[in-house]
Order: C-alpha cells, then structure tokens, then sequence
C-alpha cells in the first residue's frame, strides 16, 4: 500500500532519533473497541513500534474508570481517549494523571437514548421519566452529559432507578425484547446500536449547548511523561499525522482503523463521521489546551462536587501539561 510506505518513511525518520535511554521495554497504551480513530491505522500497520523502537501494546477496555485504574497499577502506560469524568473522579481520588492532548470532540457521538416504545421527548420527559430504570456508566462523560441533561429537563436522579451498566451491555439489553431498562447511556458503536431501538431527548448539538463542549483526551501517570519525555512527544506526533492524513484522504485509511475499532467498515464510517480530531495547533489554543479545557475542568469538577460525586481539586490548570505537545509540534 503506497500510503503505508508513505508514512513508514516518517515513522523511520522518527525512530532514527529516537533516545536508547528510554528505560522502557514495551510501551502498553489503552483504548475503547468500537470506537474509530485515525491513529488505529498506525497500531495496525505497527508504524508506532517503527517509530518509538519498542513494542506497543494495546489493551482495549470498556469505560475510562478502568483506564484509570490500570494506569494506577501501572499495567498501562497512556490512555488515549479517555474521558473527562473518569479523569476528573481519578484525580480528586489522589492519583498522580495529566491530560497532554485532547484525543477527539464528538458532540454527536455521546448520548443517552430512550426506548422509541415509551414515546419520551423532551416535552414530556420531566413527567414520564421518574420510576423508570436507566443505564449509566457511572463515573464517565456520558454520565455527567446523564445528570446534565436530567438537570435541563428538572428531573432529579434520586427519582430514576440507575443501575451501572457498560454501554456494550446496555446497548444488547435495550435490544431485548420486553427490557425493563427505560433509556440507556453511551457512545461510539454501542449508542449506534441503541439508536435502532429509540430516540436521543436532545440532538448532539442542542446537548453541547447544555453540556459544552464533549472531548476526550490522552491521559498519562505524571512520573511516565516525567521519565520519558521523548518518547511521550514522538506517541504524540505520530497521533497528529494520522490526523492529518485522515483529513487530507481517509480512503486508504478506513480499513485499517475499522479492524483495530472491531467494527465493520460501514460502522466505522458512520462512527468516524461524527468526530473532530484538533491539529496541534488547534489543540494549543485558546479554544483547548491554552484555556478553554482547564475551565472546563473546574466546571465540571464543581458540578460533580455538587451532587456529592468527589472533591474537586483547586487548580485545573496543574493537571495539564503541553510541553510534550509542544516538543510533538518541533518534530
């Protein structure tokens, strides 16, 4: 594939100063199945391991809390595209995490779904929606967009019956015939599949306006990024190039991504059709990085903080660092 010797002839220019010193023997990063990104291409075709002069590991799983979890153990390196809830329940938990580039904006790929049966609108669904049962991953960005969007509506959650539920497995339960759950929240494939058996209370875009904006980032245990720095920046930079090709033409991408995403071609499509994935640039400005996502943060932090769901931290700004960004961009 002329693509991929394309871009192997930067991966062997990236690797060609790459420092020995990096102590690691394998560097293993977490991801989400069903859920299509640019960079895929690069796990699939091995172009990170070309690059970085290691091996690489991907570890798929279900929610960002056990992103979190995995990093706390050290089993897992970086988690890219991890959300901002976990991220934010793991850092008023004491763990040591820094947000070093925001992996994908998705407003129209997070959302809570309600069975097309029960005819629940936003019209209606401060009056239909208490006593029923509703599944939430608890402690991620589609169960703070939950409580947002239950907050519009002036429904109070201690009126619903929530249960914790994986999207995958919610989705595949919604789909049951007589299922008891009332609506379901996720996103990627799994909200793809809910959408077959109802409706969205609110369209992506009338959702980021209750909810703001919807991003994930690439997320890292502070001492990793401490203790190899170039190898973090060189991660990044293969990142963005995948962006950017994806960008220029995806064609010779998609199959690639759709093996790595565990999705069929015509899912992957439909998915990756959804997401905005920020340059370098982007991702330093104002709009990200360079401001917006610490207030962000606080924000959201302050509003978990208020239905009792952590303590949130002082200073937002602390656990963003874009110097490995930064470095990315000189490369």
């Amino acid at each position: 594939m002329k693509l991929t010797k394309t871009l192997t002839a930067m991966t062997v220019a990236l690797a060609a100063s790459t420092s020995a010193a990096s102590a690691l023997d394998e560097l293993t990063v977490a991801y989400f199945l069903e859920w299509p990104t640019p960079n895929q291409f690069a796990q699939t075709e091995k172009l990170y391991t070309e690059a970085l002069g290691i091996p690489v590991k991907w570890v798929s799983f279900d929610a960002g809390t056990a992103m979190s979890a995995a990093m706390a153990s050290g089993d897992v390196h970086i988690s890219f595209s991890q959300g901002v809830t976990p991220f934010l329940v793991a850092t008023a938990a004491g763990q040591d995490l820094q947000i070093v580039d925001i992996a994908v904006s998705y407003s129209d790929n997070d959302n809570c779904v309600v069975h097309a049966e029960l005819e629940i609108d936003k019209d209606n669904a401060a009056a239909e929606l208490p006593g029923k049962k509703v599944a939430v991953p608890l402690g991620t960005a589609a169960h703070s967009g939950f409580l947002a969007q239950m907050k519009h509506l002036g429904i109070d959650e201690s009126t619903l019956n929530i249960v914790d539920m994986s999207p995958s497995d919610s989705a595949a339960a919604f789909g049951q015939p007589g299922t008891d759950l009332a609506m379901v929240c996720g996103w990627g494939g799994s909200l793809r599949v809910m959408k077959q058996h109802g409706n969205t209370i609110f369209s992506g875009e009338e959702k980021e306006a209750i909810v703001g904006q919807v991003f994930d980032v690439t997320s890292i245990p502070t001492a990793f990024g401490e203790e190899n720095p170039e190898l973090l920046a060189k991660f990044l930079k293969i990142t963005a190039d995948m962006n950017a090709q994806y960008s220029k033409d995806s064609s010779a991408m998609m199959e690639s991504i759709s093996k790595a995403a565990g999705m069929d071609l015509e899912g992957t499509t439909a998915v990756i059709g959804t997401f905005v994935f920020p340059s370098i640039p982007e991702q330093l400005s104002e709009k990200w990085l360079g401001g917006n996502v610490a207030k962000y943060l606080t924000d959201s932090a302050a509003s978990l903080e208020a239905s009792g769901k952590i303590k949130a931290l002082g200073d937002y700004n602390a656990v963003i660092n874009t110097s490995f960004l930064e470095a990315a961009s000189k490369m």
